[in-house]
């Protein structure tokens, strides 16, 4: 788990963001059964999983109110009783990032290391505990662009942090284009294999813009 910053070091940088940059979305239908044992699932979500589409996401912000910085996570789908996604597992390199998440909207985010490299049409991104590996995928966008937005990929998000419910419902834009992903590790210490379910699609976008509004905070869970 990552520590707190002191007070002197974590500038605090509250809701609303605007974000720009560019990134990687993997669509899926995760069966329920692999979410409830593999998912790595929190307390509160155990034994609530719906269904519908869930999300793999890597994105590479370049501009945020914390500066720029990098992005693993996961939304495995909707959650009972109001049929809310949340974010499970999700990793950034940025120390602000990370402490702003969790105070603004009560995503679970830890610091790690990312490599993210383009080169010969290839976007290579690995992301690393100190040097321990996690994850590394290899991606390769093909196509024409075509325009996309979280009206075609919706995202109505529900975390619990610290006793209280954040409700966010981020909205974004950018142009994609559709994209060949080859995960080549997964590192189940820290994630959850992915890598064992195949994707309905892959999309790369960029450039894209999000909005992430000021959340709707209710004192514990759902």
């Amino acid at each position: 788990m990552t520590k707190p910053l002191s007070k002197e070091l974590f500038q605090k940088a509250p809701a609303p963001w605007d974000l720009k940059g560019e990134g990687v979305i993997l669509v899926y239908k995760f069966p329920k059964i692999w979410v409830e044992e593999q998912g790595q699932l929190p307390e509160y979500l155990k034994g609530k999983f719906t269904g519908g589409l869930g999300y793999l996401m890597l994105v590479n912000y370049t501009q945020s109110p914390v500066g720029p910085y990098r992005e693993l996570l996961l939304i495995p789908g909707k959650f009972k009783p109001q049929g809310k996604q949340s974010i499970t597992r999700i990793f950034v390199d940025s120390e602000q990032s990370t402490q702003n998440g969790r105070a603004n909207w009560g995503i679970p985010k830890e610091t790690m290391d990312f490599d993210w490299i383009e080169e010969d049409e290839k976007i290579k991104i690995q992301v690393k505990s100190r040097k321990e590996p996690l994850f590394s995928c290899e991606i390769k966008p093909f196509g024409f662009p075509f325009p996309a937005s979280t009206k075609l990929l919706p995202i109505d998000l529900y975390q619990h942090w610290e006793g209280k419910g954040f409700y966010t419902k981020p909205s974004g834009k950018g142009k994609a284009k559709l994209a060949r992903v080859k995960i080549q590790e997964v590192n189940p210490k820290f994630f959850p294999q992915v890598d064992q379910i195949k994707p309905l699609l892959a999309v790369h976008i960029r450039p894209f813009q999000i909005h992430f509004p000021k959340p709707i905070i209710h004192e514990g869970s759902f």
